[in-house]
């Protein structure tokens, strides 16, 4: 016989208020350790801590060699990635070995596939090579196997000393990503897009407030716009070659259509919808090699599956087809005159 006595239960409108009580808790929490953030919300990037260089002078202890160094990297890091790009574009893939580390959220970062150095994650990684250290453990990092030491673990340091340290080694030596009549131009632009796009990217999808959100869309949106102007009479950022600031620019541009339009916000217009920057994308993405660095699948599953504040459900898109990027783009042709 069934109980005519109503189960008591709290109201709708309470649970609702409740359940957004304790996600916006959590999530703050949660969002504080992935995203240190400033008191109007915004994101705050922490700067890198290993600043080391490998050079030529006879003082310094890191000198080039092929195989002494290798590298650390994440596929779905853009930061990473440019280390990728800068290898793959220069031929350096037996010079500089690579080791790629996945996100293991219950372990709070980074982790290797098999022990590296004794160590199974890269916080372990880091405090062997610097006992005490309590800063950040991120890839790109950039080790030298002869002094045990990380050297630098700044991407954009990195890529420049890929450049121009290992083209004893290099397959193409004579390709120059960071020519000397070009540094002013290049660093010009370097310093325009890592805040706006670069970091423009995760200041949307890591604001904490609807202020510091809209600040950061406005932002990125304004310089991909006249990034899209320039690119109208420039094949390249720089000219008719390309440089540097095109890669650090085309790492963010890749996972942009794939997780920032959706995951992180960055939703007012696709990379693929703009006049010159589709085909500016797709003209860097089949120079040769650069693909082969390009791990779609490994991209949305780092993105989607492990920054769980801002996917709570871990589910990973099956979409978007990336085969546009392999379609003409016709760039051979912009700035050049026609007689």
């Amino acid at each position: 016989m069934k109980s005519s006595k109503k189960r008591k239960s709290l109201p709708p409108k309470a649970i609702i208020k409740l359940g957004r009580f304790v996600w916006t808790s959590l999530w703050h929490l949660m969002m504080s350790n992935l995203a240190p953030r400033s008191q109007s919300g915004e994101y705050i990037r922490p700067a890198s801590a290993f600043r080391k260089a490998i050079g030529t002078e006879p003082e310094n202890p890191y000198q080039p060699a092929a195989e002494r160094y290798c590298l650390y990297v994440g596929l779905g890091c853009p930061w990473a990635h440019r280390t990728l790009v800068v290898r793959a574009i220069k031929g350096l893939e037996v010079a500089i070995p690579v080791t790629i580390l996945s996100p293991a959220p219950e372990e709070g970062g980074w982790a290797f596939e098999k022990p590296e150095e004794g160590c199974r994650t890269l916080a372990e990684f880091y405090q062997k090579a610097q006992p005490g250290y309590e800063g950040r453990c991120t890839v790109p990092v950039l080790f030298d196997r002869q002094t045990k030491t990380i050297v630098n673990n700044e991407s954009a340091e990195i890529i420049v000393m890929l450049n121009s340290q290992f083209n004893e080694w290099a397959t193409n030596p004579a390709l120059d990503l960071y020519p000397e009549e070009l540094k002013e131009k290049i660093d010009w632009w370097n310093e325009k897009i890592y805040g706006a796009v670069n970091n423009g990217v995760y200041r949307c999808g890591f604001a904490q407030t609807q202020e510091a959100y809209e600040k950061a869309c406005n932002e990125l949106f304004a310089v991909l716009d006249e990034i899209d102007a320039v690119l109208a009479g420039s094949r390249y950022l720089c000219g008719d070659r390309v440089t540097l600031a095109d890669v650090r620019l085309f790492t963010t541009l890749f996972r942009f259509d794939i997780v920032y339009y959706g995951l992180f916000k960055c939703n007012r217009k696709r990379i693929r919808d703009y006049t010159n920057l589709g085909g500016y994308l797709c003209d860097l993405y089949q120079l040769p090699g650069v693909a082969d660095t390009c791990n779609l699948e490994a991209i949305k599953r780092e993105y989607y599956g492990n920054l769980f504040p801002l996917n709570p459900g871990g589910i990973i898109p099956i979409g978007p087809e990336i085969t546009n990027l392999l379609e003409p783009h016709n760039r051979e042709r912009v700035g050049v005159s026609v007689n």
